[in-house]
């Protein structure tokens, strides 16, 4: 019971980011087409119902399933052909430890609602994002090809130097709240934000209490995707990046792997600085409003409002990152490399340190 239970968990975390990054195909194209006044995606049709372009990730599949698998005659024919697989799978592995809810009381069990429980979960998924990096060198290498190898190396640098800056950017959080276990940081967002001064009205959500490295980690893990105005190693247009030598659905498993990525950006971003699954006043009974209201709600209920505020939440991220993708232009890469080593870097350390010194003085 306990192994269907814990498989339960990692096949919805895993199915809803499947079909999340899946359906960003889509959502790239109507968001890109609303920002530039046009019509957007709205051509593939079948029994001639179009959905809003709903239809045009299926004809992506069926296109990148159908097209001709080539591979270099030079080419390393097993790392060629795992280094999609890799992308894609550490990518997925990321979200796990994720919480996207509280926790679930049924049949006189306690669920965690998360893939995985881990009283180290932020350490866990920087590691699966960091693994990931090995399928873009792996791609680069084993295609025989120097473009192809230089593509791997810049995404290689730039994925180090953001993931570094992400790792110092959320020290701050793990101070604040004195923990690397996702689900206690997420908890520890709904406690009111200093109740001396503002009573219990005000939760404090990871933005309020380091809003510096709310900033610092978003931009860090927009360079991590690899996706504009950080994407030197996949411009297509004018740069020759690591996967020039792939095609059919392994180049599709490329491009999964960044919207997955985003996906998981989109997820830290809510987890640890937008309250995670918490809605302001909700408690485990119901809503308990601060001036003396109260509404009893059933458990189930409050479970369902939890997880559908931690995916509107996510939702609104993901549309942010959306919007900074069609508004911003590309970067040079030594801008892009400039800006992680000698920008969100010092930044982070910066506050750590201030961030050291208020709980110092607060605590005295």
């Amino acid at each position: 019971m306990d192994l269907g239970i814990a498989f339960g968990r990692v096949a919805f975390v895993m199915l809803f980011v499947l079909n999340v990054g899946g359906l960003l195909t889509w959502v790239e194209r109507k968001q890109s087409a609303i920002m530039q006044d046009r019509i957007g995606a709205n051509r593939a049709s079948i029994f001639g119902l179009r959905l809003m372009g709903l239809f045009h990730p299926l004809a992506d599949a069926i296109k990148m399933l159908t097209k001709e698998d080539f591979r270099p005659a030079r080419a390393d024919r097993f790392l060629f052909t795992l280094a999609p697989f890799v992308s894609v799978f550490f990518a997925l592995a990321a979200f796990a430890s994720i919480p996207f809810g509280d926790t679930l009381h049924l049949a006189g069990r306690e669920i965690p609602l998360q893939a995985i429980t881990l009283n180290v979960g932020i350490l866990y998924v920087f590691a699966m994002l960091s693994l990931g990096v090995y399928g873009v060198m792996m791609a680069g290498w084993s295609s025989a090809n120097n473009f192809a190898l230089l593509g791997g190396q810049r995404a290689a640098a730039l994925m180090i130097s953001a993931e570094i800056a992400i790792g110092a950017s959320i020290m701050g959080v793990i101070m604040v709240y004195g923990s690397l276990n996702m689900q206690d940081i997420v908890r520890g967002q709904g406690e009111p934000l200093l109740p001396r001064v503002f009573g219990a009205w005000i939760p404090a959500w990871g933005i309020l209490t380091q809003p510096l490295a709310f900033l610092l980690f978003l931009t860090a893990g927009i360079a991590a995707t690899k996706r504009i105005p950080f994407d030197m190693p996949e411009g297509e247009s004018e740069i020759i990046g690591y996967f020039i030598e792939y095609s059919g659905m392994k180049f599709g498993m490329f491009a999964m792997a960044d919207f997955l990525e985003s996906v998981v950006i989109a997820g830290m971003t809510t987890a640890l600085f937008l309250g995670g699954w918490q809605v302001p006043y909700l408690t485990a009974g119901g809503f308990q409003f601060p001036w003396g209201w109260t509404l009893g709600l059933p458990h189930l209920l409050v479970v369902l409002l939890q997880v559908s505020a931690f995916v509107l939440k996510v939702s609104a991220m993901i549309f942010v990152l959306m919007l900074i993708r069609w508004t911003l232009p590309r970067f040079r890469y030594d801008q892009a490399m400039r800006l992680g080593w000698l920008g969100l870097f010092p930044l982070s350390i910066a506050n750590i340190v201030v961030t050291g010194l208020i709980l110092l003085v607060g605590r005295s």
